[in-house]
C-alpha cells in the first residue's frame, strides 16, 4: 500500500470526524492512533519520501526470507524466549530483512543512516508531528510498546530494542533507524503538519488488536475478546508478566499507560483470513453481491429437519498459510467434502464456520497455556461480527456465551480511550466508563450438545490436515 495514501486518508477522516461532531480542532483534547501492527514502512528521513510501498501484515512475499532465517537460527522458535514470537512472514523484522535484501535504496539508507523504519503508527506520528520539516525540533520518531512488541526486535520483558535479535536476523545496523519506544498513553508531541488536526496534542498510540481490548474494557486478568476483521484476532489479558506459550500462541504487550505505568501483557492467536476470505468469494468468484449477503445465504443452508448444516462441507481459509496455533505457511485454502448436492448456500456457511473453527483452535490453545481454566464468556467486535450466523456457531463450538456490543468498532474506541488517558481525561482505567452491550447488542448461547461438537471438531481437524503442504 502507498504510505502517502495512508497518510492522506488520516487527514480526510479527521476532517470528516470533526465535521460530523460539529467540532473544531480547538475542541480536541487528545488524538489517538491505532494501526495494523506489523505492516512496515521505510522512508528517507531527509525528504520524508517512502523508499518502498508499505508491506502489509499478511503479505507472504517474505516466505523465503522466513525459511532462510529459520534454517540459519535453528527453527521457528529461535527468538521466542526474547520477543515472544515465532519466526514468520507475519512480523515486521522479517519484512524489514526482505526489504533490505530486495530494495537497493533501503539497503543503502540503512547502511548510511538516512533511512527510518516504523510500523504504520510510527509513520503517521513522524509525519503528523512535523515530518522532514520538523526533524530536530518537533518531529517524533516513536512507536508504542504494543507495536514494538510485534517487530521481533523488542525484548518483551524489558520493553527495549534487543541488539542480539537484530544481529541474529541480519539487521545489526538498523538500530539508528528504529523509533523510540514510548507508552500507549502519554504526551507524544503536537500535530504540526497543517492538516485538520493542526495544533492538537498526540496522546495515544496502541496497536489495533490491543486497542480493541481497551475498547471492550478487557482490563482485568483473564478477560478475552475476538475481533473479526480483515483477519480474526483473539487476545486474553495475561496480567503484568509475559506468559510464554507452548501451544502456538503469541506473547505480546497489551498496553502500558503512562511512562511510569506497568506493562500489561496478553496471549494472542491470529487467524489470517476473515473478511479477506469473504471478500475473495465476493470479488474473485462473484458468489456474493455484498459481503453481508454471506450470512443470509448461510442461514438458508439447512438439513432435512430444518437444522443449520453445511452437509459435510468444510472450508479452511489458508490463502497465505495458517497462523496460530499451527504456523504453517505451506498451507493453502481448502474446500473439502464437496458433492453435487452442494451449492453456494453450503459454501457460505462453510466459510463462516471455518472462521469459527479457527478461532476455536486458538481458544483451546489459550486455555491450555493458562492452566486449563475455561473462558466464562467471549466478547466480540469487528465488522464480520455483525454476522449472527458466525456468532451462533462460535458459541456452539466453544460452549460459552458470545457477547457483541451495539457498536462493534471497538478498535476506534480503544484508540480514543488511550488518547483520553494520555491527555488526563481519566486518571486511570478505573475511571473509564464501563462498556455494556447497549441497545442493539446481542448475546449468543450455545445450542448443540457435546457429542455433536466433538464430531464436527474431529472432521474440522481432518480438513486442516488436508490444507498442509501445498506451497513449495
Amino acid at each position: 500500500m502507498d504510505p502517502m495514501k495512508i497518510l492522506s486518508t488520516v487527514d480526510a477522516s479527521a476532517r470528516g470526524a470533526l465535521e460530523k461532531a460539529g467540532a473544531s480542532v480547538k475542541d480536541v483534547l487528545g488524538v489517538g492512533i491505532t494501526n495494523q501492527r506489523e505492516s512496515t514502512v521505510v522512508w528517507d528521513k531527509r525528504t520524508g519520501e517512502p523508499l518502498y510501498d508499505c508491506v502489509l501484515w499478511h503479505d507472504a512475499r517474505t516466505s523465503e526470507t522466513a525459511h532462510m532465517l529459520e534454517a540459519a537460527l535453528g527453527g521457528q522458535d529461535a527468538l521466542r524466549a526474547v520477543c515472544g514470537l515465532p519466526i514468520s512472514t507475519y512480523f515486521s523484522a522479517v519484512k524489514l530483512r526482505w526489504l533490505k535484501d530486495n530494495v537497493p535504496s533501503i539497503k543503502e539508507g540503512l547502511a548510511n543512516g538516512t533511512a527510518l523504519f516504523g510500523t504504520v503508527d510510527t509513520w503517521l506520528a513522524w509525519n503528523l508531528t512535523g515530518g522532514a520539516k520538523g526533524v530536530g525540533s518537533t518531529t517524533r520518531h516513536i512507536t508504542d510498546v504494543t507495536n514494538a512488541s510485534r517487530t521481533m526486535l523488542m525484548d518483551l520483558g524489558g520493553g527495549s530494542w534487543h541488539q542480539p535479535s537484530m544481529d541474529a536476523l541480519g539487521l545489526g545496523e538498523v538500530g539508528g533507524a528504529l523509533p523510540e519506544i514510548v507508552s500507549s498513553a502519554e504526551s507524544m508531541g503536537t500535530i504540526s503538519d497543517g492538516g485538520a488536526l493542526h495544533g492538537a496534542p498526540l496522546t495515544g498510540i496502541v496497536g489495533d488488536q490491543q486497542a480493541a481490548m481497551m475498547g471492550q474494557r478487557c482490563f482485568a486478568h483473564g478477560e478475552a475478546k475476538i475481533t473479526y476483521g480483515t483477519g480474526a484476532f483473539m487476545l486474553m489479558n495475561a496480567g503484568v508478566e509475559p506468559v510464554p506459550s507452548s501451544h502456538g500462541l503469541l506473547s505480546t504487550a497489551l498496553y502500558k499507560l503512562g511512562p511510569s505505568g506497568q506493562t500489561h501483557y496478553a496471549l494472542e492467536g491470529a487467524v489470517a483470513c476473515c473478511a479477506v476470505g469473504i471478500n475473495w468469494f465476493k470479488d474473485s468468484l462473484g458468489m456474493l453481491e455484498t459481503p453481508a449477503q454471506i450470512s443470509k445465504l448461510a442461514g438458508e443452508a439447512v438439513d432435512g429437519h430444518g437444522k443449520p448444516s453445511t452437509d459435510g462441507l468444510y472450508f479452511v481459509s489458508a490463502f497465505g498459510g495458517l497462523l496460530a496455533p499451527h504456523w504453517r505457511d505451506d498451507a493453502r485454502a481448502t474446500l473439502v467434502g464437496l458433492t453435487l448436492a452442494h451449492d453456494k448456500r453450503h459454501v457460505s456457511r462453510a466459510v463462516l464456520e471455518g472462521i469459527a473453527f479457527q478461532a476455536t483452535d486458538v481458544v483451546h490453545s489459550m486455555v491450555a497455556d493458562t492452566g486449563g481454566t475455561p473462558l466464562a464468556a467471549l466478547r466480540v467486535d469487528g465488522g464480520v461480527s455483525m454476522s449472527d450466523q458466525l456468532l451462533q456457531y462460535q458459541a456452539d463450538l466453544l460452549d460459552i456465551h458470545v457477547e457483541r456490543p451495539a457498536d462493534v468498532e471497538t478498535t476506534a474506541a480503544g484508540a480514543a480511550i488511550a488518547a483520553g488517558l494520555g491527555a488526563g481525561v481519566w486518571p486511570s482505567v478505573a475511571e473509564v466508563p464501563a462498556a455494556d452491550l447497549g441497545d442493539g447488542g446481542a448475546r449468543f448461547a450455545p445450542a448443540i450438545d457435546a457429542a455433536e461438537r466433538a464430531e464436527r471438531k474431529a472432521k474440522w481437524d481432518k480438513a486442516v490436515e488436508a490444507s498442509f503442504g501445498w506451497a513449495a
